[in-house]
């Protein structure tokens, strides 16, 4: 499991970031304090506090490296 900081500030990142997280097969869940909701669900994420930084939890251990270059748009 890989964790990285994220930033969604507006519903048109909200809304691409939820597609590009669709495209893999891993599970990701987006932690907020003592709230861990699943990333692929756009109702969840906007039951977050988003005008902070929320954790990234990317449950996978091989090819990174693909996931990760796509979700550079929305790394702190």
């Amino acid at each position: 499991m890989k964790t990285i900081q994220i930033s969604l500030n507006s519903i048109e990142k909200v809304k691409q970031f939820v597609g590009a997280v669709t495209k893999y097969d891993y599970d990701f869940d987006l932690v907020s304090g003592r709230y861990v909701i699943d990333a692929k669900s756009i109702m969840g994420i906007f039951s977050l506090d988003l005008t902070k930084p929320i954790d990234l939890n990317i449950h996978a251990e091989d090819n990174l490296d693909d996931v990760l270059k796509a979700l550079e748009p929305y790394t702190v």
